[in-house]
């Protein structure tokens, strides 16, 4: 006679113990200390994905003002509308709109918020040409501006891989006015570029009085704290056309030590 069968063990601790959860599925794990490599690499890989589908193989990154209004202050709109009309000309004459073996070239990226970013997406969508926004997920939640491409809008938790993104693809840096969070972004790139760690692409500093009446450059010279040579870093425009033919008279090759030439093909000067 056969025994009894005997009841089967209960395991329900063990299923539902926080160990057998997939690493993938663990938010808790994923979101550990151990785990911030792992999400650094994340941002930066949803990213690139996102931007190789697209053939995005060069950008024009706009920095500026997430206060500045295109009904504000007389002097903070014609910033606005400068900047609108800026990413209409680069988008409409760089490649943005017309893909070179299906990859698109100088396409507008911004940090995807409101004021100037939000103006220089806006000129890209007049024109119908897609645009970036590298978002930051901030303390008061930055929302994306409703202009740039939805498929290319991002939203990053470390500053230093939108920073990356926003680098890596740089064909050239225009810098409209703005506050702490622009010129954080500005000098880091006129750093980078003054000890050879980044290409040498063209940055121009939109409105000339602005920008030598907020920083005193010649004074930075005087007292050795930079080399004379290092303002010819950067140069200034004053009009949307003005920044256009900067850009072009200031003509690099670039390259990209991030990108596989492989993968991204080599993308023209402006």
């Amino acid at each position: 006679m056969n025994p009894p069968a005997r009841p089967k063990p209960d395991n329900r601790a063990q299923l539902a113990s926080a160990s057998y959860r997939l690493p993938i599925l663990d938010q808790d794990f994923l979101l550990g200390d151990s785990m911030r490599g792992v999400r650094f690499l994340i941002e930066y890989a949803k990213a690139e994905e996102a931007l190789r589908a697209w053939g995005v193989r060069s950008t024009v990154v706009v920095f500026g003002g997430a206060r500045v209004r295109e009904d504000g202050p007389p002097l903070q709109a014609g910033w606005y509308n400068a900047a609108r009309t800026f990413g209409r000309i680069v988008s409409e004459r760089g490649g943005a709109l017309e893909p070179d073996g299906g990859m698109r070239d100088n396409v507008i990226a911004t940090g995807g918020g409101p004021g100037i970013m939000e103006a220089a997406n806006r000129g890209a969508h007049d024109a119908g040409a897609p645009s970036i926004g590298f978002n930051i997920t901030l303390p008061h939640e930055q929302e994306p501006n409703a202009y740039s491409t939805p498929d290319l809008t991002f939203r990053f938790h470390y500053f230093a891989m939108r920073k990356m993104h926003l680098a890596m693809r740089a064909n050239a840096l225009v810098v409209f006015p703005g506050g702490f969070g622009t010129f954080d972004e500005l000098f880091e790139i006129l750093t980078l570029k003054q000890t050879g760690k980044a290409p040498p692409i063209p940055i121009i500093l939109y409105d000339e009085d602005y920008w030598r009446s907020v920083v005193n450059f010649e004074r930075l010279v005087e007292l050795g704290m930079i080399a004379r040579r290092d303002l010819h870093i950067f140069t200034f425009a004053n009009d949307p056309e003005g920044a256009w033919h900067a850009l072009r008279r200031r003509e690099v090759e670039v390259d990209r030590p991030f990108s596989s030439p492989e993968q991204m093909g080599k993308a023209p000067t402006l």
